[in-house]
């Protein structure tokens, strides 16, 4: 199986300005290296036929991407209105600042086939591109966020991947995000 780190996910997970919540002590290189050459601890199906999850324990210091929201961290949430390209259109996004969450104990990586990379524009001889990864405490998946659904739901030309929404999946989404929060460092 071949892998590569795709522009956007290379823009998310290692920006030109470094930042503490994203994958630290890794170039780019290492990172697409480490997943063509270590076998990951489990292959999850992703939220289209698409889609798979490659769980790794984290080789890193990077730290969790969600933290539970409580009483004593309430303070600390901002939100704004952001988009996650210059294609797309803003949403409504929501964080959290001055919050240091635990060292991840995995990553999980996201991954889309060839074909639905060409879809959306990016073309490879990889079979697999890396779309984004979740920074995680256990080996399962964190929700997608209920406005990334949306955005899928509206396909590609809005910078989704034109899969439908699923009620009950977004319901499940909600459900978390309403208790959690990512942070920026």
């Amino acid at each position: 199986m071949s892998i590569i780190l795709t522009d956007f996910a290379r823009a998310r997970l290692f920006p030109k300005e470094a930042r503490r919540n994203t994958i630290q002590d890794c170039t780019p290189e290492q990172f697409e290296h480490h997943l063509n050459s270590v076998t990951p601890l489990a292959v999850l199906d992703g939220y289209a036929p698409f889609c798979k999850l490659h769980v790794h324990r984290n080789w890193t210091s990077t730290r969790c991407l969600a933290a539970p929201i409580t009483d004593e961290n309430r303070h600390l949430l901002r939100s704004d209105y952001e988009a996650r390209t210059k294609d797309e259109l803003p949403v409504l996004v929501r964080w959290f600042e001055g919050l240091e969450p635990p060292v991840a104990s995995f990553l999980i990586v996201i991954l889309y086939s060839r074909e639905q990379l060409a879809k959306e524009g990016t073309v490879t001889t990889a079979e697999w591109g890396i779309v984004g990864c979740m920074y995680t405490a256990e080996p399962v998946e964190t929700p997608m966020a209920p406005i990334t659904m949306m955005r899928n739901a509206l396909g590609v030309e809005e910078g989704g991947s034109g899969v439908p929404l699923d009620r009950d999946a977004y319901q499940r989404s909600v459900a978390f995000w309403q208790t959690h929060a990512n942070w920026r460092g």
